[in-house]
Parts: C-alpha cells; structure tokens; sequence
C-alpha cells in the first residue's frame, strides 16, 4: 500500500492516510457545520487531532435560486437527474473506499469478537428453529391427538413464516437499521416460541410457532449484512464462515437437549385433564434460550456504522467507528492512539423532499420500492442468479435432510417387521399378563378368565380372536388393534383401547369404565427416539470439516470456486445412495453429503453480502434466504412423499439441481476483491 494516500471530495475537502491515520482539512467551513459530537476546543477555537469536524458544507457562498455564480459549481436544481444520479454513485463509491480506509484503520480486534458471539447467539438460534420443527413433531401431534389429515403441517407452516420473515425483517434491516430490526425479529422469535410450549391446541400451537418462524426469519439476512459491515475486505470472507458456524452449533445444540429431555416423560406435570406439560414442550422453551440470550447481549452493541452512513447520520456513524477504534485499541494495550478520522464522505441525496415526506409511508411499501431496485441494474443479474443458486441448493438440502431420516426410519420398520412373532389358535386360561407384548400377531386366538393388569400392547395385533370373561386394567397400547376380535362378559378399567383400535370388534355384555382419554405419551424406553436423535447429532457435526476448511480458504481460492466445487460435489455423492442398503450406510452417506454442502451455504452467504449495496444488502439477502425457506417447503413436500416408493427420482432430482445450481453459481462475479457498497 502506498504510504500516502490522498483525495478530494466536491467540498474541497482533502484527505490523507498516512501510516494508517486520517488527517485532513477544509476551507471555508460554516460555523453552523459542526457536529454535536465535536469536542476539544480549547480557549482559541484549535482543532485537535481526531476531533469530528461534523458533516461538511456543500454550498458555502452558495448563488440565489436560478443563479450560477462565476467559479461555483452548477446548483442541483439545474442538473439532470442522470447527472445527479451519476455524482451519487460517484460519491458511493468514494465513500466505499473511504470507508475501507476506516476499518483497516479501527483494525479487527475486540469489537469484532464481541460482535461475532452476539450475532453467533442469533444464527444459532436460527439453526434451533429448523432442528425444533422436526424433533417435537412426532411427540406434539401424538401429544394433541392430531389426525392424520393435520399431521405434517407444522414443518411447512414453519418455514412459510421463516420465508415471510426473511423477506420483511431483511426489508426493513434497510430503513431503520441491523440492530433494531434484529432486536425486534429476534424477540417476536423468543416470545411466540415460550408461548408455542404452554398452549393446548393444535392450531394454536401452529400459529405461535409461525410466528416464532416469521421472528427467526430475520436472523439470517440480517446478521450477515450486520457484521459484513464492520469488517475490513482482508477479513471478512474468514471471518464470515466462521460465523457460519454457529448455525451448526444450534444444531447440535438442539439434538443434545432433545436426546436429553424429551424420551424422558417423567419431566411433565399436568393440572386435571384438561392441562399437560410433557417434555417435549420442557424441550421447547430450552431452545428458546439461545434467543433470550441474543436479545440481552444486542441491547449492549451499536448500530452498522455502514448503515448510519447510507442513512445521512454521519455524527451517529462516526461516534460508532470511534468506539470500534477505541475498543479495540485499549485492547491491543494502546489506548493513547487517537482516532485520525475528521470527515466522512457525504453521498448527494437525491429527491431528500420527497424522501422526508416518506418518512411515515408504510413501510411494506418501502420494503416492496426497495426489493424491485434489487432488479434495477446493475444487480438484477446477480439477484436472479443469486435466487436460483439459493433455491436449488436448499432445494436439495432440505428435501434430502427430509428423505434421509425418514428411509432410515423405514429401513428400521422393515427390519422390525421382519421379527415378528406370530401365533395361531392359541388357547390362554386363568393367566395374569403384567408385562409388555410387543411385536406381536394373535390369529385366532382364545382367551378366557384372563387378566391383563398394568401392562403396555406395544406393536400386537389381534386378528379373529375372543376375550372370554377377562378383566383390564391399566392397560396401554401403542401402535396395537383388534381386529374382527370380540368380547364377551369383560371388564376394561382405566385403558387407552377404545373405537379406533377396536375394528370390526364385538362387545356383548362387556363394559369400559375410567377410560383413558386424550392421547397418551407412551414412548418410554423408546429406543427410536434416541436413534433419531443421535443421526441428527452425527449429521451435524459433520459439518465441522467443511466448516473450518471453507473458513481457511475462503479467501486463497476464492468464493465462487467453493460455491461451484460443493454444489457440484454434492450433486455427485448424490449417486451413492444407491448403495444405501442399510442403517449405518445411509447415516454414512447423510454425513458425507452435509460435509460436502456446507462450503456452498458458507460461500453463499459471503458472496450475497457482498454482492449488494448497502442500501439493499438486506432487503436482497431476505429475498434470497426467502427463496431459500419456500425451496424448503417443496423440498419437504416432494421428497417425502418419495419415501420407501422409489430411490431413483430422488437421487436424480438432487443430483441435477445441486449440479444445475452450482454451474450457474460460477457465473457470478467475483467479490473477493470489493468493498462494500
């Protein structure tokens, strides 16, 4: 780098870098120019080094309306709009190298780390939201006697209210600032999702959780966009993956505490009937810490100096940096540097009447005015490139993060049907069953004079058999019908055996007393629920590989060379799920295809930070990330229909959208080299 530095503004204002200080100077300064920030005057009006001189004067001595004074620029008012509009992207571009200068100046230190683990708290709860959906479904829709025409719903209904979120907390991040926005977004999240654990009803609980989604939605655009902006060029790239990693860590995060609590169905309470809190909902509001915990650190952190600047507040903007400075100079054990910045480029505002009178217009349509400048050009391109490059590769991820589970899941139901025990015309006289039957089939089966007291029907099926003169009591059954079974002078107390699991089945002279109502939460020593549990963990944290090589190389080969290389590699481990003929196959091939992707998710999300200016990092990176949830949604919907039907379409499907996605992500442009707009 040189060792000076120095250019001019349309004020006449000069600024120099030397040594990696700012200095500068400028004539004809209005009194009225200074900032409130301004400090260090001493008794003669002397300007101290690294005091803020406040926003500079454009029109000093300017000419009356409709007047060009000899030597003065021509007025704004007699300019074309091109002509405005050019000197502001003039401007904007002077400012992005300004402000360049400036972080490398304020260095990377304390301020950053402090930021990084803040906004690390949001993006892991991010990834707590998505793992959430699936860990409580199975226990939420047994727990709330859930037909199976409303099973399935709360996986789509979360990730239809993430995509809303993304798009309009993204959105609004541009108007009234990251922290805010993301203050707001991450308390709905916590709040909705607290709530989600303690309501009773289905649909209740499905709009809480909407909402908890809606909330979360904005963590991903938002954080990214955040803390790209205090970030030096030499460092953003590494430091962004590294980010990245907290979305994997609220994955593990939330496989731990759910292999930790919810098989546990002692951890519940319940008030009458009317009132039960089982684990799972004890599950629900442990993985709403995460969220807590980012709201209480953000209230402690500043605005985007980047964003202050974009906004016009220039004193609020340069207060911010001098903090970032300051901080992370007391801990390099030099708090005697001063701060060398005096003056921030100043971009013309265009139409500033028109914006003021704006100020209170609704802001969904500011979001919407926004969004379509993202196909204005020059980055129309990179948005429709950008959105078909987060489509598919979501598309992919989600829909086999969907398939793989559930084609383990059917694997283990096929291995367990295979050891059934069958019996036929049984004859059973004067016995007492007080322990479990499981995996079972009774054909034809007399029993008379028996008892069944405190005992589970796990998996059993009786077919064509007669109950003659038997006494239940305490009985549970989990997965067991009578089928064309019948009943006679039998007496059933305090059991879960009612019209769904008696099909076809007679009762002469027999009666039901205390039934047990509601759905019953059965599933203790359930060894399935662990296995889930455990090949969500193993998936995960095989992702901790490609995370750390993408931090590593981020910048030495490049953003898009990793978007390609991972999609592409991804597509093609696609193929060996053919050989996927067993439990610890598929979870080998679950781990192999999630450590190829996630270079993908991490250059991705560099490369849209990037690409946008700051007046549309956000409201670009939510749209993005809300293709992204609706890819998630179909994924879901298409792959899981799949399951133990065919392998061929879903291998195919993957493989050519994952190849498809990462060959029009190498046509984007490179942005390790840019500053940020």
């Amino acid at each position: 780098m040189l060792d000076s530095i120095l250019f001019t503004d349309a004020t006449g204002f000069i600024y120099t870098q030397q040594d990696g200080h700012y200095a500068g100077n400028a004539a004809n300064d209005e009194d009225g120019a200074s900032s409130d920030a301004t400090e260090g005057h001493d008794d003669e009006d002397e300007i101290y080094e690294g005091e803020y001189q406040g926003v500079p004067a454009y029109n000093d001595g300017k000419p009356r309306e409709g007047q060009v004074a000899l030597g003065q620029p021509v007025s704004d008012s007699l300019k074309s709009r091109k002509e405005l509009e050019n000197e502001r992207q003039a401007d904007e571009e002077e400012l992005a190298q300004q402000y360049e200068l400036i972080m490398q100046e304020c260095g990377h230190g304390r301020f950053q780390w402090q930021l990084f683990f803040v906004l690390g708290l949001a993006l892991m709860s991010d990834g707590v939201e998505v793992f959430v959906v699936g860990f409580v479904l199975p226990s939420a829709e047994t727990d709330m006697c859930v037909p199976n025409s409303g099973a399935g719903w709360l996986g789509s209904i979360v990730y239809l209210g993430m995509m809303f979120g993304a798009f309009f907390w993204g959105g609004l991040s541009d108007k009234v600032g990251r922290r805010q926005c993301l203050l707001i977004s991450m308390s709905v999240n916590g709040f909705f999702a607290f709530l989600s654990s303690f309501v009773q009803g289905y649909s209740m609980f499905l709009f809480c959780r909407m909402v908890s989604g809606f909330g979360i939605g904005g963590a991903v655009p938002i954080v990214f966009s955040y803390f790209a902006e205090v970030l030096a060029r030499e460092k953003r790239g590494e430091h962004l993956s590294w980010l990245c990693m907290f979305w994997m860590i609220g994955g593990i995060y939330a496989s731990a505490m759910a292999w930790a609590i919810i098989p546990h169905y002692g951890w519940s309470f319940s008030m009458g009937s009317a009132y039960q809190f089982h684990s799972w909902r004890v599950f629900v509001v442990v993985c709403a810490l995460p969220c807590v915990s980012a709201v209480v650190a953000l209230t402690f952190m500043p605005e985007s100096p980047r964003f202050y600047l974009e906004m016009g507040k220039h004193d609020e903007a340069w207060m911010v940096l001098k903090q970032i400075h300051d901080t992370n100079m007391r801990a390099r054990g030099e708090p005697e540097r001063v701060f060398t910045v005096n003056r921030i480029k100043i971009p013309k505002q265009l139409d500033e009447l028109v914006e003021m009178q704006n100020e209170s217009a609704n802001p969904v349509l500011k979001i919407w005015l926004t969004f379509m400048r993202c196909f204005n050009y020059p980055v129309k391109d990179n948005t429709v490139k950008l959105a078909a490059v987060w489509f598919t590769l979501s598309f992919g991820y989600y829909g086999l993060s969907v398939w793989f589970p559930d084609v383990i899941k059917h694997l283990q139901a096929d291995e367990y049907a295979s050891r059934v025990k069958i019996h036929n015309d049984e004859r059973i006289e004067d016995f007492t069953f007080n322990f479990t039957l499981e995996n079972q089939i009774h054909r034809n089966g007399v029993f008379l004079n028996d008892r069944f007291i405190s005992m589970k029907f796990k998996a059993v099926t009786f077919i064509n058999s007669s109950f003659l003169n038997c006494y239940f009591e305490d009985v549970s059954s989990v997965g067991s019908f009578f089928k064309n079974c019948t009943f006679v002078d039998s007496f059933l107390y305090n059991t879960d055996i009612d019209d769904s699991k008696l099909i076809n089945s007679s009762l002469i002279n027999s009666s039901f007393h205390h039934n047990k109502t509601g759905c019953q939460m059965t599933f203790d020593d359930d060894y399935s629920a662990y296995w889930v549990y455990f090949v969500n963990f193993l998936g995960t944290l095989a992702v901790l590989p490609g995370n750390i090589v993408s931090a590593l190389l981020m910048d030495k080969i490049g953003r898009l060379s990793m978007l390609g290389g991972s999609m592409v590699l991804s597509g093609i481990s696609c193929f060996f799920l053919w050989f996927g003929t067993s439990e610890s196959m598929m979870i080998f091939m679950l781990c192999l295809y999630n450590g190829l992707s996630i270079s993908a998710w991490n250059s991705l999300d560099v490369v849209t930070t990037e690409l946008y200016p700051t007046d549309r990092r956000g409201t670009g990176f939510g749209f993005c990330n809300a293709m992204c949830k609706l890819a998630a949604v179909l994924g879901n919907l298409i792959f899981g229909s799949l399951v133990g039907i065919t392998k061929a379409i879903p291998i195919l499907l993957a493989s050519s959208v994952l190849v498809g996605g990462g060959l029009v992500g190498l046509r984007l442009p490179d942005t390790r080299a840019n500053v940020l707009m």
